[in-house]
C-alpha cells in the first residue's frame, strides 16, 4: 500500500495519462468497451485504498502521501482529458458522458461494495500489493471515467452541469471507497501495536529514498508521524463527508424514480391515445410544468382519447400534462390524393392542381416546422418537387455553420414517415448569416 501511493513515479504517471486518454476517447466515441479498458489501466484505486489504510492505522505520513497522490492524479487526469477534448474537431455529448453526470445513492452503494472488495483482497494478501490486480473492482467503481467526463466539460466550453455531475460522482466513489476500506482495515486490526511497529519499520526502511519523507522531516509535521488523531474523530470525519454527499445523491435518486414512473405512465397513455404505428414522432419534456408532450400523428385523434390520456398521466404521476398534437396525412388521405393526381385532365384541372399543391405544401410544412431547431438555424424557404423516380424536398436555411449528417438523416426520415414515401430525397442548402456593414469613418486632418 505504501508503494501504491507513490507521489512521484513514472509508472504511475504513465498509467494515469494512458488510462485518461483511453477513457476520454471512449467517452467521445460512446464505446463502453473502450471505457472499460481505461478502468483496468487506471492506478487510482491504489492511493485511495492507501488513504483508508492510513485512517485505520492512524498513520499521518501514509495519509499525506496517499492524499498527494490522489490530488496529483485527479488534476493530471482532468487537465489531460480537457486538452484532448479541446484538440478534437468536434465535442458531441454522448450517452456514456451523460450516464456519468447524474449520480445517485445507487452509485454510492456500488462504491461501498467496491471498497469492501478491494480492502478485503489487499488484507488477504493479493499479489502486487493487491491494488492494480483488481480488475473486477476497477470496473465496478469506474474511477477514471468521471474524471474524464469532467475534463470533457472543461474542454468543450466549461459546461457546468457536466463538470458538477461528474465531480459529484467521483467524490462519491472516493469517499465511499475510503470509508469502506477504513472499516475493513480497522476490523483486521491494522492499528494494533504489533502492526504499527512493522509499518513504522517499513517506512523508515524506505525513507532514505523517499523525497517526501525527507521534506516532511524538516517540518513540525514529522512529530505527528504514527498518530493521526483519536478514532472517534476519524469516524466522525468520514460520516460527515458521507452525510454531505447523501443529500444530493438522494435527491437525484428520487428524481430518477419520478422520471421512471412518469415515462411508464406516458407510455401507457400513448398506447391508449393512438394505435401503434400512427405516432410519427414524439418529444417528451419531463422538466417542464406541466409535462409537455409533442406528438405528430397520422390521422385524426378524438378529443375524448386525449382527455383519457391526460387522466392516466395525472393519476399515475400527480402532475398535469400538456399535449401538443399535430396531424399529418394518413394512408387513406394519401390514397385519395393519389387518385386525384392520376385522374385525367379536364377543364377545371388548374383549380385541382392548385388545391393539390396547397395540400402537399401544408403536409410538408407541419412535420418540417415541428422538428426544425429554430435556435440553431433560421428556416428560410422550402420547396417540393416531383420526378418520375422520387420526390425532392429542398430546404434553405441560415445558420453560422451547416447542420451535420445525423440531423439531415433524421429530418429525411421524419419527412418520409410523415408523407408515407419510400423514395424521398432531401436537399439542405446552407446560407451563412450576412456580415454586418462596415462603418466608413472620415479622417479629419
Amino acid at each position: 500500500m505504501f508503494e501504491a501511493s507513490e507521489v512521484v513515479s513514472l509508472n504511475y504517471a504513465l498509467e494515469l495519462l494512458l488510462s485518461a486518454g483511453i477513457a476520454t476517447l471512449g467517452l467521445v466515441l460512446d464505446s463502453p468497451a473502450v471505457v472499460i479498458g481505461a478502468m483496468l489501466i487506471s492506478p487510482l484505486m491504489g492511493p485511495i485504498l492507501a488513504a483508508g489504510l492510513a485512517l485505520a492505522s492512524a498513520d499521518l505520513y501514509l495519509g499525506i502521501k496517499s492524499l498527494l497522490s490522489i490530488v496529483i492524479g485527479v488534476a493530471l487526469s482532468v487537465l489531460f482529458a480537457a486538452w484532448l477534448v479541446w484538440m478534437l474537431p468536434f465535442q458531441s455529448t454522448t450517452h456514456e458522458i451523460l450516464a456519468r453526470t447524474n449520480p445517485n445513492l445507487l452509485d454510492l452503494g456500488v462504491a461501498l461494495f467496491s471498497g469492501f472488495s478491494g480492502a478485503i483482497v489487499v488484507s488477504r494478501g493479493g499479489s502486487g500489493g493487491g491494488v492494480t490486480a483488481l480488475p473486477g473492482v476497477a470496473i465496478a467503481v469506474a474511477l477514471m471515467p468521471p474524471l474524464c467526463t469532467a475534463g470533457f466539460g472543461v474542454g468543450s466550453g466549461f459546461s457546468l452541469p457536466i463538470i458538477s455531475g461528474a465531480c459529484l460522482l467521483f467524490l462519491t466513489n472516493l469517499a465511499a471507497i475510503i470509508a469502506s476500506a477504513f472499516l475493513v482495515f480497522y476490523l483486521v486490526r491494522m492499528d494494533s501495536p504489533v502492526i504499527r511497529e512493522t509499518i513504522d519499520a517499513a517506512i523508515l526502511e524506505r525513507a532514505t529514498n523517499d523525497r517526501l519523507y525527507k521534506v516532511l522531516q524538516k517540518t513540525g509535521i514529522a512529530r505527528s508521524f504514527g498518530h493521526i488523531g483519536k478514532l472517534r474523530w476519524r469516524i466522525v470525519m468520514l460520516l460527515a463527508v458521507l452525510a454531505i454527499l447523501f443529500v444530493p445523491l438522494r435527491q437525484s435518486l428520487l428524481q430518477v424514480r419520478d422520471e421512471t414512473r412518469a415515462r411508464a405512465a406516458i407510455g401507457e397513455a400513448l398506447r391508449a391515445l393512438a394505435p401503434g404505428g400512427t405516432i410519427v414522432t414524439q418529444l417528451v419534456d419531463l422538466k417542464s410544468t406541466p409535462i409537455l408532450i409533442r406528438l405528430v400523428i397520422a390521422g385524426e385523434i378524438d378529443r375524448g382519447r386525449v382527455r383519457a390520456a391526460e387522466s392516466i398521466i395525472l393519476r399515475r404521476t400527480g402532475r398535469d400534462v400538456n399535449f401538443q398534437i399535430r396531424h399529418v396525412a394518413g394512408d387513406e388521405e394519401l390514397a385519395r390524393l393519389r387518385d386525384r393526381l392520376q385522374s385525367p385532365a379536364s377543364s377545371p384541372a388548374v383549380a385541382d392542381v392548385e388545391s393539390v399543391r396547397a395540400d402537399l405544401m401544408s403536409r410538408l410544412e407541419q412535420p418540417l416546422k415541428l422538428v426544425w431547431p429554430e435556435d440553431a438555424g433560421k428556416l428560410q424557404a422550402y420547396e417540393l418537387g416531383l420526378t418520375p423516380e422520387q420526390v425532392l424536398v429542398r430546404v434553405s436555411y441560415e445558420s453560422p455553420k451547416p447542420f451535420d449528417a445525423p440531423f439531415e438523416q433524421t429530418l429525411a426520415n421524419v419527412l418520409r414517415s410523415a408523407l408515407h414515401l419510400e423514395k424521398l430525397q432531401l436537399i439542405l442548402e446552407h446560407h451563412p448569416p450576412p456580415r454586418p456593414p462596415r462603418n466608413n469613418r472620415q479622417l479629419k486632418h
